[in-house]
């Protein structure tokens, strides 16, 4: 899958071989890559460190399936990104949040994990499974993409001692086979502040506006950090005069980050919307606020989708500003809220 052309990236491709899996479950064959972290050091707390590869341009290839190799007690999450052009071209380099660039680890550079193009394909946290896609689904990279590059970015919430090194990452099961039907990963995510010793709704909804586009969501994630309690995500649609909200998924936020799947056959189409809700709950005498480190919280819903015979939305991020400047219960496009579906489990 990788390109050598790139001198830069000599040094991360000739260390990986590839091997066939799957070589009867489906109709094509498929192999797998590893997108391994190059023995990293991290010397911080909170440290997010990115690794990328280049992608062969002279084909097409379609990714079918994620097998992750970490641990949660040395990686809180990783993310994988389809870049047009990586945050840098360095082997490795400090890619964490621009509020967090002034305590830049020294023995690396800071960028963002994509100076163009970004595109997350790939979710993982806590100890979360192999995921694979379904049968003839696949994300598209290389060739006549976008997608130029992948760039695994691990965030690690432990300081590793001299003799250590860390290799987490992901084994990228992929074919040359060309697929009909394009894979594409949409974000519904906040910003705010939870307030010491309470309950708050973090919510956001996102209308879908790219007209011609069906997509048909097959898989969903949840994510916050401690304060999580319950994660859940809908498709709003108005049906006779009324709106219908339908459930994509709802987990407890504290079991395995995996993706999971959507077991309604449902569609989103233009003027639809999706929506989510994380329940959270502090103990804490402080404000919490939406943020990169483990003491921060965040509150994701990533729902994992394929079209058929187009290009993915190219729209992937929905943020809202959160509590306390946005509740559904003052949006005016939402009406008939799920309220205590939506934070019970």
């Amino acid at each position: 899958m990788p390109s050598a052309s790139s001198a830069s990236f000599v040094s991360l491709v000739v260390v990986f071989a590839t091997a066939a899996i799957w070589p009867s479950a489906e109709s094509y064959r498929v192999d797998k890559y590893s997108l391994l972290m190059p023995n990293v050091q991290p010397k911080k707390m909170d440290l997010y460190l990115c690794t990328p590869i280049r992608i062969d341009p002279s084909k097409s290839y379609f990714i079918v399936g994620f097998e992750p190799k970490a641990h949660g007690h040395t990686s809180h999450h990783m993310l994988l990104y389809g870049c047009s052009d990586p945050g840098s071209e360095d082997p490795v380099w400090n890619c964490g949040e621009m509020q967090m660039a002034s305590s830049t680890h020294k023995a690396y550079m800071h960028s963002t994990p994509c100076k163009s193009g970004s595109n997350i394909m790939y979710a993982w946290a806590r100890d979360a499974p192999t995921l694979k896609l379904p049968d003839g689904v696949g994300f598209k990279v290389g060739g006549d993409s976008q997608i130029n590059y992948l760039v695994l970015q691990v965030h690690y919430h432990r300081t590793f001692d001299d003799d250590e090194t860390d290799n987490s990452g992901i084994y990228l099961h992929y074919t040359e086979q060309q697929l009909d039907k394009q894979a594409g990963v949409y974000l519904l995510a906040t910003n705010g502040r939870i307030p010491p010793n309470s309950i708050e709704h973090m919510e956001t909804s996102c209308p879908l506006y790219e007209t011609g586009k069906v997509i048909h969501p097959f898989a969903y994630r949840v994510h916050t950090h401690e304060l999580g309690k319950v994660v859940a995500g809908y498709r709003v649609k108005n049906s006779n005069g009324v709106q219908k909200w339908d459930l994509l998924g709802k987990r407890d936020p504290m079991t395995p980050q995996m993706f999971y799947p959507i077991e309604n056959n449902i569609t989103v189409k233009f003027g639809d919307i999706l929506a989510a809700r994380c329940t959270m709950e502090s103990r804490r005498n402080t404000v919490t606020r939406i943020g990169a480190t483990s003491d921060d919280e965040m509150c994701n819903f990533y729902v994992m989708y394929w079209v058929e015979g187009t290009e993915p939305l190219e729209q992937q991020l929905c943020v809202s500003e959160g509590s306390p400047r946005y509740y559904w219960y003052n949006d005016p496009y939402l009406t008939n809220i799920p309220d205590e579906e939506a934070s019970t489990l």
